[in-house]
């Protein structure tokens, strides 16, 4: 536990102010002593180790998506392909590529350690909220890169979410959101996914879609809408996350999920009529 900011703040402040320097000088160390702890644990992927730390983070992203692959039985050419779409979209190659690859294989294996590495997620990043979220959307996204995420595949997500430190009730919400994302867009190429997404004809459907995105009822008001699509924007901005740490293989995901709010916004933003 760090105290020596408060032990020192207030010796310090006790010999030039008294009482009332001693409890200044315990504040003074107080918050001295909280943002040093922020910085080595709770502030992201900072110091040192960040690159090892963003490895870590990479490569158990690709290890428990390959775990959660293996859910559905024998992992088929079409869980690797699905996988294999998500590295496109994140433009993986080389090195990178590779990495990813043989970390899906690793997660695919019967004896994966999958609360082990969860919990190696948790202190690599520290705890931070933005970061354990969108690990976990990466999963959910992954899950449901076919359409439909199957009941053993939930079952696993449920134990991601638990360990990650989200409900039952927060993963229904964003496995909701996933599925209302999947059907929002029309995806080009190769089905369940690509690097191109072109807008659908506005239909009540695609409507209904883009409330589900922001997690707003359709008859919320203008304000309620804007304060969601801020708090989602503020969570998912891809130069929040870069700041915070999130490896440079994973912002093109970022970019396209900052990109999925914005644009389930602006629909609703046209049809409500609102600026």
């Amino acid at each position: 536990m760090a105290v020596w900011g408060k032990v020192l703040g207030a010796f310090f402040g006790y010999l030039l102010g008294g009482p009332f320097g001693l409890l200044l000088g315990l504040f003074l160390g107080y918050k001295f002593d909280k943002a040093r702890r922020n910085t080595a644990f709770g502030g992201g992927f900072r110091g040192a180790d960040q690159q090892v730390r963003q490895q870590a983070y990479f490569h158990a992203t690709f290890s428990v998506m390959g775990h959660v692959a293996k859910a559905k039985g024998q992992v088929t050419q079409n869980e690797i392909r699905l996988a294999s779409v998500l590295m496109d979209r994140m433009g993986l190659q080389g090195e990178a590529r590779r990495h990813a690859q043989d970390a899906f294989r690793e997660g695919k294996e019967s004896n994966f350690p999958l609360e082990d590495v969860l919990q190696d997620v948790r202190r690599t990043t520290g705890g931070r909220f933005d970061l354990l979220q969108f690990f976990l959307e990466v999963q959910i996204q992954a899950a449901y890169a076919d359409g439909t995420v199957q009941p053993s595949e939930r079952q696993v997500l449920y134990t991601i979410a638990d360990m990650l430190g989200f409900s039952r009730q927060q993963l229904e919400q964003r496995l909701a959101m996933q599925e209302a994302a999947f059907h929002f867009y029309q995806q080009q190429g190769q089905s369940g996914g690509g690097h191109h997404q072109q807008w659908q004809p506005d239909t009540g459907q695609r409507l209904k879609g883009a409330y589900q995105i922001l997690g707003v009822d359709e008859d919320a008001d203008g304000q309620t809408i804007k304060r969601a699509h801020r708090k989602l924007m503020n969570e998912h901005h891809p130069d929040k996350l870069a700041a915070k740490g999130l490896p440079p293989e994973m912002m093109e995901i970022a970019k396209q999920k900052a990109q999925e709010i914005q644009g389930a916004y602006d629909l609703i933003k046209k049809e409500k009529g609102f600026k």
